[in-house]
């Protein structure tokens, strides 16, 4: 047996592994948490041991599938990527590139293979048909960044290890190990922060696991998220209490946040919110007065109907407190390896191009899922007849899942980049299986832009790939060179221009001291003889803020060091960064962008209209973030997970009882579920788990179907949307009767 260091890709935590192998056997024999990585410390949670059952899991295809007459049929690589080519190049000579739409789905953020190649093969489509797992996801909250600092991915995260006082709405790190929040072992940092004085307190209409180990709970009405913190920015401004702490000077917009925050005083949300004025204007004053304070916001915030601002509120809190780019307070990560670190400052623009249907607008060159539906479904010129998955099941994941199930059966051609034949990838025509997550590099170039310490780890795959079998990047690649007419292209050819186009786009604009004074070819030479991901992970570690600068910065950061230091390197705590940060065109952090201050009327609909009688909010559970993880054994097992969880009061009133079954209907469709009564839950409010409903035909998910469960999607409606095009998974109105 021999024991190989890997990082965990399954969640947003990235845990360092330690995995037992049997070389000779290429089998995995067990999993555990590396006490050496210094940011994770040896943490794991069970998603880790999963691995193994998702390495070994005979559903896990390992061959291409061609459907032929009917059936889908295994193939080999040449056939199957010649297929999936001749099918999608057929589509847009006839129809045009934007007949063709592509979707990524949550994994892509795990794999440095999709990070880097996906990207290549979205250009080589040229489709404007462009959608991804983000916008049922954080787009509200990457829409508010970019507006206010010039990045989507310039979030501001909670500097957990420092603070006094963490204020935590709509998120469960409990369950989710941290999201858009990096941070292993959170709970034991959510507690370190009681142990020395500091108070944790949850606003959430559920009482979570995160909420169990805190100071104090506030029951919320979904969806009430943006009035309650613009009720105590607006106690703020009326105490007083205002500060900018270390943006003072850097920052425009504050007067007319003041204007705005007058609106909406603790006396006039207080009812529809479902918390009192006076608990508001405690809140707001706990927040400012304590030494330092954080607020953060998750999914609960995002994916709802008024996604963006509540998003925008988080961030205008910790400004307003004095606690945006201070230890203690958000802070700003300086990530080892950052795409476009050295773009020049510019304004941020949505609503380029907008939907053929519905109008609706791009956010960074994508469409809301929530639509992808109506472009297939809607004939006339540029409607959408081919569509490519990578790692993503849309029809679990989007509103409106079994019309839209029906909408891809429609299609001329589907393609799809994935591990399984799951309720989505049943439908296609081709399937491409990348291999197994132990037998890929890993490097976590997003989630290390989120992350609570500077750190960078670099992982080389724990297996070999399968003799034959393609890496996923050199799957994408191949896609790419073959819609570009490349086809007899050696990959190598198309893998250099990548590589060169790379090198070129980012010494564009950086100083000459970041190429260490080397053209790019030289660039390109001094990063041979490495190929694919490997390569341009080391081109971005090297011209890095931690970077060697090809030697010009002895110490530096690059491939080789992170490989001479396999459990990881802490690159510190995270520092102040403002305004280098800051990438708006003036350099200003904006306090009032335009787009959100004009959604503010229908906040104000909002507060006019009567709560529903029931809301229907999601549920984060431990053991699962995607759907395909319900087929693994060790993540499934246990008592029933697919449940509706209902307060007893709400029981009495509706009729239902425990182990009975209720029917949940909403204005898109309905589901029958079992019931689970609880008084974790604000009376009125009930919770579904997501990415469940595998019972649909042609899926091959045995384990899964054995725990099928029912697709909360069904009710959730396409046409709730933040104005970001964010799809409102939380806050559904729904009424709720015994089946």
């Amino acid at each position: 047996m021999v024991h190989r260091l890997a990082t965990c890709p399954l969640c947003e935590a990235t845990c360092g592994i330690v995995v037992e192998v049997d070389p000779e056997a290429g089998a995995v024999r067990g999993v555990r948490g590396d006490p050496d990585d210094p940011f994770a410390r040896g943490h794991i949670c069970p998603k880790a041991h999963g691995l193994k059952a998702l390495h070994e899991d005979p559903d896990r295809l390992r061959a291409p599938l061609v459907r032929v007459g009917g059936e889908l049929r295994e193939a080999g690589w040449d056939d199957a990527l010649g297929e999936a080519i001749t099918r999608l190049d057929r589509v847009r000579k006839a129809h045009g590139n934007d007949a063709v739409a592509i979707y990524l789905g949550n994994p892509s953020a795990h794999s440095l293979d999709v990070m880097f190649y996906g990207q290549v093969l979205i250009r080589a489509l040229g489709t404007k048909q462009r959608y991804s797992a983000s916008s049922v996801d954080q787009l509200p909250k990457m829409v508010s960044a970019a507006l206010m600092f010039g990045g989507g991915l310039t979030v501001p995260v909670p500097d957990v290890d420092r603070t006094d006082h963490l204020l935590v709405l709509g998120a469960n790190p409990a369950a989710s190990n941290g999201s858009l929040m990096t941070a292993p072992g959170i709970v034991d940092r959510l507690r370190a922060i009681t142990a020395r004085g500091g108070r944790v307190v949850v606003v959430d209409p559920r009482r979570t696991e995160t909420a169990a180990l805190a100071s104090e709970h506030v029951f919320v009405r979904p969806g009430g998220d943006a009035a309650l913190l613009l009720a105590m920015i607006e106690t703020l401004f009326a105490e007083g209490r205002v500060r900018l702490g270390a943006v003072e000077g850097h920052v425009r917009g504050l007067d007319e946040v003041r204007a705005i925050a007058a609106r909406y005083p603790a006396e006039r949300v207080a009812a529809r919110v479902g918390v009192d004025a006076a608990t508001i204007r405690r809140l707001a004053r706990a927040h400012a007065d304590a030494p330092t304070a954080a607020c953060y916001g998750r999914i609960g915030t995002t994916a709802q109907e008024l996604g963006t601002l509540a998003s925008w509120a988080v961030d205008l809190l910790n400004v307003l407190t004095g606690n945006l780019d201070r230890p203690g307070g958000a802070m700003f990560t300086t990530p080892a390896a950052l795409p476009g670190r050295h773009r020049r400052r510019a304004s941020t623009r949505f609503g380029r191009f907008r939907s053929r249907v519905r109008g609706l607008p791009e956010a960074f060159g994508e469409l809301p899922a929530a639509t992808l539906a109506d472009e297939i479904l809607e004939p006339g010129d540029g409607a959408v007849r081919a569509l490519i998955t990578v790692a993503g099941n849309p029809v679990l994941s989007v509103p409106g899942g079994d019309r839209l199930a029906r909408a891809i059966a429609s299609l001329e051609a589907r393609v799809a980049v994935d591990i399984y034949r799951n309720e989505t990838t049943a439908l296609a025509d081709v399937i491409l299986p990348p291999p197994s997550a132990l037998a890929r590099g890993h490097y976590d170039v997003a989630l290390y832009q989120l992350a609570i310490r500077d750190v960078a780890r670099w992982a080389p795959p724990v297996l070999d790939r399968a003799p034959g079998a393609p890496a996923e990047w050199e799957i994408l690649l191949t896609l790419a060179k073959g819609l570009m007419g490349m086809g007899a292209a050696p990959l190598a050819m198309a893998d250099d221009f990548v590589a060169k186009e790379l090198v070129e786009r980012e010494l564009a604009d950086a100083p000459p001291e970041v190429s260490g004074g080397r053209t790019s070819a030289e660039v390109l030479a001094a990063l041979a003889p490495r190929r694919g991901p490997a390569r341009l992970l080391d081109l971005l570690l090297r011209t890095g803020a931690h970077g060697d600068h090809f030697g010009a910065r002895p110490g530096g950061l690059s491939l080789a060091a992170l490989e001479a230091a396999p459990h990881g390197l802490d690159l510190g705590p995270l520092r102040p960064r403002v305004p280098d940060v800051v990438r708006t065109a003036d350099g200003l952090i904006d306090l009032a962008p335009a787009l959100i201050v004009g959604d503010l009327a229908r906040l104000d609909a909002w507060l006019d209209r009567p709560a529903p009688d029931v809301a229907l909010i999601g549920r984060r559970q431990l053991r699962s973030n995607n759907s395909w993880m319900h087929n693994l054994v060790p993540l499934i097992k246990g008592p029933e997970r697919c449940t509706l969880r209902v307060h007893p009061d709400d029981a009495a009133r509706l009729g239902l009882v425990a182990g009975g079954r209720a029917r949940v209907t909403s204005r898109a469709g309905e589901v029958v579920a079992p019931v689970e009564l609880t008084d974790e839950l604000m009376p009125g409010v009930v919770s579904l788990p997501h990415g469940f409903g595998h019972d649909a035909p042609g899926a091959q998910l045995a384990v899964a179907r054995a725990h099928a469960g029912v697709n909360t999607n069904l009710v959730t409606d396409p046409l709730l949307l933040d104005v970001s095009g964010n799809a409102a998974l939380n806050g559904v109105p729904v009424t709720v009767a015994p089946a």
